[in-house]
Formats: C-alpha cells, sequence, structure tokens
C-alpha cells in the first residue's frame, strides 16, 4: 500500500463506501489516486468521471509527486507495445513498474 503525504490524504485515496461503490458516484469521495501513474486528482461530481489534476495536497500543502503518465506510455512504447492494440503487462497495471526501476526512462 503506498503512503501518501498525510493522513487526510490517505483517507481519501483510501475511501471506499458502502453505500456507493463508485467513486464517482460518491460524494464522500473528494480524491482519485491512479497508482500507475503515480496522479492525483480532485474527482468532479457532475456524472460523469472526470477528475481535475492536482499537485499539492488540498490539507497538508505538500508537493505531490510528479504525474508519471508520459513515462508510463514510453516505457511501454520501448517495449513494442501498443497500450491500446497489445496486452498491457500485468506489472504495468499499478506501481509496480516503477519499483522495478523504470528501465531507459526512469530519472
Amino acid at each position: 500500500m503506498i503512503e501518501h503525504c498525510c493522513d487526510a490524504m490517505n483517507s481519501q485515496v483510501n475511501h471506499r463506501c458502502e453505500v456507493h461503490p463508485d467513486p464517482f458516484a460518491c460524494p464522500d469521495a473528494l480524491v482519485r489516486f491512479v497508482p500507475r501513474f503515480r496522479e492525483y486528482g480532485l474527482i468532479i461530481h457532475d456524472g460523469g468521471t472526470a477528475t481535475s489534476g492536482i499537485a499539492h495536497c488540498p490539507w497538508c500543502g505538500a508537493r505531490l509527486p510528479a504525474s508519471q503518465r508520459d513515462r508510463w506510455f514510453d516505457e511501454l512504447e520501448a517495449r513494442g507495445i501498443d497500450p491500446w492494440e497489445d496486452e498491457v503487462p500485468p506489472e504495468f497495471e499499478d506501481e509496480r513498474w516503477l519499483r522495478a526501476g523504470g528501465g531507459a526512462a526512469a530519472g
């Protein structure tokens, strides 16, 4: 489990609602965290699945890690994998690919 910047962020990222299993339908779910991209976003409760990316924690003000979205796509491309057409290796479905060293695009 990933530790986030503060208890409030940990609580939000790990929030699970018994009434609304979909966080986009839950009014108490405020933050979405995407482990494979290491991205944080505020959930926009407008009936869809949109988020607005954030660079700082709304509770403690800590700078959040930079998104690794571009690096994720670069790593797959370097392996000859098209994520829209090919099967994505399981380690790329979460943050494991980052812990494994991330290959040539690391940094």
